[in-house]
């Protein structure tokens, strides 16, 4: 649960997380190759022990001016790990683990700060939701293939490429069996047949489009969305990983699953929202027939007896 006793225990567990790296560190060569790379570690741990794990350690405590030295320091250190990480090619993995915990003690910080994390700043611009203006069937089709073309494009071979890229400069690559390509190859061509069922379904029974500013006027719960209510999503989080697998990049499938638990536990709470108060009782008693993930199995009605 996101609360502020969750945070807390987050900025414990980085503490003594911090504390353990740092006695790998001098303890451990291959550690302090791997995450520090040429850096001097004795200099690195005079500013990092007090700064990061001190600082994490009293946050934990529920002190909030330890928590302003912790998040900024630790989203500090992270930039300046992948500069060096990216100009000398070492050190990757040290850029890896700041750049997580950077994200872990900024929602970390918000909690303990303000109790919430306020993800509705969000929907601005193409994320904010409004009913889609009113137009042809054609209209609505021709408008959700270009929102397919440039999120596609975007999420499934820009961002994609540009983590790879980094995972190579980084020296974080791991080999992949060959059959982890054509599995993702397959896994490609069934979820983005999903998505576009899923699309189809929203513009033309739902008269929308899948994006957030031009949400449907009717609740779709037809096609795909017999079965799962968010069947657009689950096709796009297997399409990432499809596309990891044929990378042969498990920085791009850690990618799609860090994306599917974003959306799962920020962006779905709000938009579930926006269904309820546009669509009241019938979404509400959709919500309750329709699993959100896994579709459930469909029980048999028996004939009464006698």
């Amino acid at each position: 649960m996101l609360t502020r006793e969750a945070a807390r225990a987050y900025f414990a567990l980085q503490a003594v997380a911090g504390a353990a790296w740092w006695v790998a560190v001098f303890a451990v060569p291959a550690v302090r190759e791997a995450t520090l790379g040429g850096l001097d570690p004795a200099l690195m741990a005079v500013f990092d022990l007090p700064l990061f794990v001190g600082a994490s350690a009293l946050a934990a405590t529920g002190l909030r001016w330890a928590v302003w030295i912790a998040a900024p320091w630790t989203a500090l250190v992270a930039g300046g790990m992948a500069l060096y990480a990216t100009g000398t090619e070492r050190a990757g993995w040290g850029a890896l683990l700041m750049i997580a915990a950077t994200i872990g003690s900024a929602a970390a910080a918000l909690l303990v700060l303000s109790g919430r994390i306020p993800s509705e700043r969000m929907l601005v611009g193409p994320f904010a939701f409004r009913a889609a203006p009113s137009t042809t069937a054609r209209g609505r089709v021709g408008r959700t293939g270009a929102q397919i073309v440039v999120f596609w494009g975007l999420f499934l071979i820009v961002f994609p490429l540009a983590i790879v890229a980094i995972e190579q400069r980084w020296g974080l690559h791991l080999d992949a069996p060959p059959a982890a390509r054509v599995s993702g190859a397959v896994l490609l061509v069934a979820a983005s047949a999903l998505g576009i069922w899923s699309a189809l379904a929203m513009s033309l029974r739902g008269e929308g489009t899948p994006l957030p500013a031009a949400m449907p006027h009717r609740l779709v719960v037809s096609g795909p969305y017999r079965y799962v209510r968010n069947p657009m999503a689950l096709a796009g989080i297997a399409q990432g990983v499809a596309v990891g697998l044929m990378l042969g990049s498990w920085l791009v499938v850690l990618y799609a699953l860090a994306g599917s638990l974003f959306w799962n536990r920020i962006v779905r709470p709000l938009e579930e929202a926006d269904l309820q108060a546009r669509f009241g009782a019938e979404f509400a008693a959709y919500r309750d027939r329709v699993a959100c993930w896994i579709p459930r199995p469909r029980r048999s009605v028996r004939p009464p007896a006698g």
